[in-house]
């Protein structure tokens, strides 16, 4: 049975839904798995080291996200960036932080109304200094020259409504945003996330970044809603990997009389996927710190010597040889002042467990290649 919504499409057709039983499965994990305590297949909760891993997360999507819409740059020089803090160098890069910047700006707002002159600012904050014209960074598209085109062979896919609707349709889409339980017909907080994000595509109220918005957007309605697990997660992680069926679910839905049940299941079908990486991910962090703490605590002279900070750098860079660590990146990672940061890496360095260099007018602290050894050799 379809159910009409406040949502309209150009020619001012409302929208519709069903909820078949594949619907109401997802929902149904989606309700269990994504607004309760966040635990390892063990069934441990994850407590001290949440903050480490919000901040993988919100880099893991400001990375794919802006991969999406093209930021050309590998996952590593982008997180190394995010991490330390230092500015970005390109194009790429600049979408990178201008994204992560975005989702922290959301998170401080998860319990705000949305608005119209919300959208914006969010809009612009993604795309400062990325747009060919930098007065598009947050302002309405001003003509219809805007249309979504198939990258394959340059085909026509959707021509998105009139720049003069931009406005009034924010408006509906934003009183849909804002409403409750109370609202008829009711829509799952889920579906109406999602269906956020399926019109903001829809409408391409933007000349660029309308993506990266409508996936911004999509996380802040559920994070209001209470599903704050998905702060966790990186759903252009799972879109990245098959991009023509987001397109598809898009285009299946404006082809088959507006019936938005299409792209529901796709994006329901993302984010189970990326709730189930996020605890593949805890599972295999578990694992390599239980495997460094056994090796630490096979030795009394080891046992009592660091604190889970400096357990969690030295899992990372017994995997990682080489790799360098400031101190403003490791009081990120784990939400600490910087001279708590500051002394878990002196620490280490003056146990002989890591080097010290500078970068700049920045200390960096080096895994060594013999890390292992030295740590053997502290046993004895």
């Amino acid at each position: 049975m379809f159910q009409k919504l406040p949502l309209l499409d150009k020619h001012g057709r409302p929208f519709n839904f069903s909820t078949p039983n594949p619907v109401l499965i997802n929902l149904h994990h989606i309700d269990r798995d994504a607004a309760g305590q966040i635990r390892s297949s063990s069934g441990t909760p994850v407590g001290e080291d949440s903050q480490r891993y919000l901040l993988s997360s919100l880099i893991e999507e400001a990375i794919t996200s802006s991969q999406l819409e093209g930021a050309s740059t590998t996952r590593q020089v982008a997180a190394a960036m995010l991490r330390t803090g230092r500015k970005p160098k390109n194009h790429g890069e600049k979408m990178i932080f201008n994204n992560y910047r975005a989702m922290e700006f959301l998170r401080a707002l998860k319990s705000e109304r949305l608005t119209p002159d919300l959208i914006l600012e969010l809009h612009r904050i993604l795309t400062e200094d990325t747009l060919e014209n930098p007065e598009d960074a947050g302002r309405l598209r001003r003509d219809n020259e805007i249309h979504v085109i198939d990258p394959r062979d340059e085909t026509t896919l959707h021509i998105p409504p009139n720049h003069t609707e931009l406005r009034e349709r924010l408006d509906r889409l934003c009183e849909f945003a804002n409403a409750g339980e109370t609202s008829s017909p009711f829509v799952h907080p889920v579906l109406r996330a999602i269906l956020l994000h399926f019109m903001i595509g829809y409408d391409h109220p933007f000349v660029d970044g309308n993506g990266r918005t409508a996936r911004a957007l999509f996380y802040w309605s559920m994070a209001r809603s209470g599903y704050w697990l998905m702060e966790y997660t990186s759903i252009s992680h799972i879109l990245r990997k098959a991009p023509a069926q987001y397109m598809k679910a898009y285009l299946y839905t404006e082809t088959d009389g507006n019936d938005t049940t299409y792209f529901l299941l796709h994006q329901l079908s993302t984010v189970r996927k990326s709730i189930s990486a996020l605890h593949e991910y805890l599972d295999r962090k578990v694992k390599e710190q239980k495997e460094t703490e056994r090796m630490l605590a096979a030795s009394p002279k080891l046992r009592t010597k660091f604190n889970h900070r400096e357990v969690a750098l030295l899992t990372h860079a017994l995997r990682n040889t080489g790799e360098g660590y400031r101190v403003d990146a490791h009081q990120r990672s784990h939400s600490v002042a910087y001279q708590t940061a500051r002394n878990d890496l002196l620490h280490l360095h003056d146990l002989g467990l890591l080097e010290k260099g500078k970068q700049g007018n920045a200390f960096v602290f080096f895994s060594p290649s013999d890390l292992r050894e030295r740590l053997a050799t502290l046993a004895k």
